[in-house]
């Protein structure tokens, strides 16, 4: 049961590692409240098993001092996710700051108040795994471990209510994420605080059902951290991860218009690390080749580039689909006279490609499929330089494509 609690701890605190940088935590009170929260949730679980507890009582010589040390840190979890939804919600900063020194003040008066029971209870009798049903009866400390559990209810009931109206205004993965936060708070209140709440007032009434605090508790207490923290990170997480996977797909696409213009590009190569990110590999490759493109446009042929629009416009080609295989063309018949060393065509003058146009790598990864699509050179005048196929230049991939 103790592992379990110590992976809840790690996985719980590890979230808040994957959402933010400690640098960017400090000046974004929403930033810093949700770090804190997810913190000190994990500490919950640290404090709340067995060989913590035990280790605690044993350095202070005190037995069951980690109770309140335990029920305090509880107490101070719930007041950090009172302060998440505050700043989540925003407003007015005087406002805002208002009802967080209202939330700590409440909470600080209750963790203040857990230290006074137990300081004035008889708990001598060391429990580790049944203190609240042990002790259900017992002066000062029934008390404490029913304001603990009050305060931790009032504050998840607070967190539903708030996850249920959001999710019904937002969409997307925050609405995803909503749910998930709703879900890990409904397992701890049905999970956790019910059967600790039935547990509690079974003692009173002279039955024992301790199982429910010792064995049902601990684990869905730790499902529902899990399931919370999913929550925090999943709207962080994922658009990261799909922005990267976009860029490998992205860098792929751009190979074959790659392999056509590498040996016109004049860019620096970067190091040839196997650990680059996607989107890192796709910079440099859209680099490259927008240098490779100004290198060959003094050998763009227009004559080329109108004679295959004019037949991609005669087979039906929209007129955005037959600019792109002209360019596509043009561009092809540029990098074999740049080979060949060739002098620039007397149709030379100045032209924007539609792969410049347009931000991101979206145009070049459409002239990349133009080039992969050029149909067969249409019949040119005499003298003139029919435009070839797309590959002239083909050349391996670079090893390190990801």
């Amino acid at each position: 049961m103790s592992l379990v609690v110590y992976l809840a701890a790690v996985v719980f605190g590890m979230s808040a590692v994957l959402l933010y940088r400690p640098s960017t935590v400090v000046r974004n009170p929403l930033n810093l409240s949700t770090c804190v929260a997810i913190v000190l949730g994990s500490l919950v679980f640290v404090c709340a098993a067995p060989p913590t507890l035990s280790a605690v009582n044993s350095l202070t010589g005190t037995p069951n001092f980690g109770a309140p040390l335990t029920y305090g840190m509880l107490s101070a979890y719930s007041c950090s996710m009172l302060v998440l939804l505050i700043n989540w919600r925003g407003g007015p900063r005087p406002l805002v700051r208002r009802l967080v020194l209202r939330s700590i003040a409440a909470y600080g008066l209750l963790v203040l108040a857990i230290v006074v029971l137990f300081a004035l209870s008889d708990a001598d009798t060391e429990r580790l795994r049944d203190l609240d049903t042990y002790y259900a009866n017992t002066p000062f400390m029934r008390e404490m471990i029913l304001l603990y559990l009050a305060g931790h209810s009032a504050a998840m009931l607070a967190v539903c209510v708030v996850c249920l109206k959001w999710a019904r205004e937002v969409t997307g993965l925050l609405r995803t994420g909503l749910r998930l936060i709703l879900l890990g708070v409904l397992l701890d209140l049905t999970g956790f605080q019910l059967t600790k709440y039935t547990a509690v007032a079974a003692r009173w009434s002279d039955r024992d059902l301790d199982f429910l605090s010792t064995d049902v508790a601990p684990p869905m207490a730790s499902l529902g951290a899990l399931v919370c923290s999913a929550g925090f990170v999943l709207p962080r997480l994922v658009p990261p991860v799909r922005a990267q996977w976009q860029a490998r797909r992205d860098y792929r696409r751009l190979a074959p218009l790659w392999t056509l213009v590498r040996a016109a590009s004049t860019a620096p190569r970067p190091p040839a690390a196997w650990w680059q990110l996607p989107q890192a590999r796709l910079q440099w490759r859209e680099v490259s080749i927008h240098d490779a493109l100004l290198t060959l446009a003094p050998y763009f042929d227009h004559g080329v580039r109108e004679r295959v629009r004019d037949a991609a416009l005669g087979t039906g080609r929209s007129p955005h689909e037959a600019r792109l295989q002209a360019e596509a063309a043009m561009l092809a018949d540029a990098a074999r006279r740049a080979a060949a060393r060739d002098e620039p065509p007397e149709t030379g003058r100045s032209y924007r490609l539609h792969a410049t146009e347009v931000p991101g790598p979206s145009g070049l990864v459409e002239l990349a499929r133009a080039l992969d699509r050029l149909p067969p050179a249409p019949a040119a005048p005499e003298g003139a330089v029919p435009p070839p196929m797309a590959g002239t230049m083909a050349e391996p991939e670079e090893p390190h494509v990801a």
